[in-house]
């Protein structure tokens, strides 16, 4: 098949078959597509149609974006995962604003300038805002390029990249080619999947090696693994009279990057140690602990085992709020941005056993 027919075949099926009515369809713009761009990443679609839905009505251009409080960014992207994508994305907002003036640049080279915007982000966002003619290379696109020219090796590795980055440059058209990244990337989401693609409805199977080759599971070649280390802390829920818990803001960096939390306490500490660890680590005069069910919490290079517990406290002045620190009814805590595992425990405990 060559690269005009390659084309021609995902546009015939993407006519018939692909997503035409996405929430970044409408009223398109390179902060809308972008945002959308963001958020898909790691992210499936059906995941994200409803976050990037109520980002829009709080957000809905860049300048508001950049101006707002990093808490309430951070409160809409609770649940997403990946909290680093949120932050460099009001980094970037910011930065429009102060570089370009408050004007989306309108470039590749401009866009991949920004923070959280690598190469084949900014194509997809001039590709899809102003169909203009630049290659793509997302997850789904690998995969449906790695099959169907059974390129070996995993993706990650910069030899195997580079010649993704060849064949996604020869296959992109000249035309349509807003509606040519949709249909590949539709494509690999919806036919090309990881397991069990459906290779009878593939608009591309006469030309597909690996499919020729029956070695579709092949490719594209896997990351290789490395078992995942398992840590483990206390997470304390640590009630007033008032019924205030305590949270703590994260550091900006590393895991939930300042998102706010629970306070952890070193695992090392026995269940019958909590009560004395608290009131040493925090000041606070502790009741006895209730334990609750504990959790795993799976991050992408380790396993988290959660452990919390519950103490009543009083002399909570020994801890104010500040900028790292506030107490808060449930309700309160809820709308700030919380990771995941924290928000379920806060809202309903006995589910945060199955996350």
């Amino acid at each position: 098949m060559t690269a005009d027919l390659f084309a021609e075949n995902l546009l015939a099926w993407y006519d018939q078959h692909g997503r035409h009515n996405l929430p970044w369809h409408h009223n398109r713009s390179a902060y809308r597509v972008w945002v959308s761009e963001i958020m898909l990443q790691q992210t499936q679609v059906a995941t994200v149609i409803p976050y990037y839905q109520a980002f829009m009505e709080r957000f809905p251009n860049v300048s508001s974006l950049a101006e707002a409080p990093v808490d309430d960014v951070l409160s809409h992207w609770s649940g997403l995962g990946y909290y680093a994508r949120a932050r460099n994305l009001q980094k970037a907002a910011q930065s429009i604003m102060e570089d370009f003036g408050g004007e989306f640049p309108n470039t590749q080279e401009e866009l991949e300038t920004l923070i959280g915007i690598g190469r084949s982000t900014a194509a997809a966002i001039v590709a899809q805002t102003f169909n203009e003619r630049a290659a793509i290379l997302d997850g789904n696109v690998k995969r449906v390029l790695a099959r169907y020219h059974a390129v070996p090796g995993w993706p990650g590795q910069t030899s195997v990249l580079k010649q993704l980055w060849v064949h996604a440059e020869t296959h992109t058209p000249n035309d349509r080619v807003r509606d040519y990244t949709q249909g590949i990337m539709d494509l690999g989401a919806m036919v090309c999947t990881r397991s069990r693609p459906a290779c009878e409805a593939c608009p591309l199977q006469k030309g597909c090696t690996a499919y020729a080759k029956d070695a579709i599971k092949l490719y594209p070649g896997s990351k290789p693994k490395k078992a995942k280390p398992e840590k483990t802390t206390w997470m304390v829920i640590l009630e007033d009279n008032e019924g205030r818990i305590l949270l703590e803001r994260r550091p900006p960096s590393g895991i939930w990057g300042g998102l706010w939390s629970l306070p952890e306490l070193d695992p090392a500490y026995g269940a019958d140690e909590l009560q004395e660890a608290c009131e040493q680590s925090l000041g606070f005069d502790c009741g006895e602990p209730e334990l609750i069910s504990g959790f795993r919490h799976t991050f992408s290079h380790y396993h988290l085992y959660i452990q919390p517990a519950r103490l009543g406290v009083s002399g909570q002045n020994n801890v104010r709020d500040d900028a790292q620190h506030k107490w808060l009814h449930r309700h309160e805590a809820l709308a700030l941005g919380l990771p995941a595992p924290i928000r379920t425990l806060l809202t309903n405990p006995e589910q945060a056993t199955l996350l």
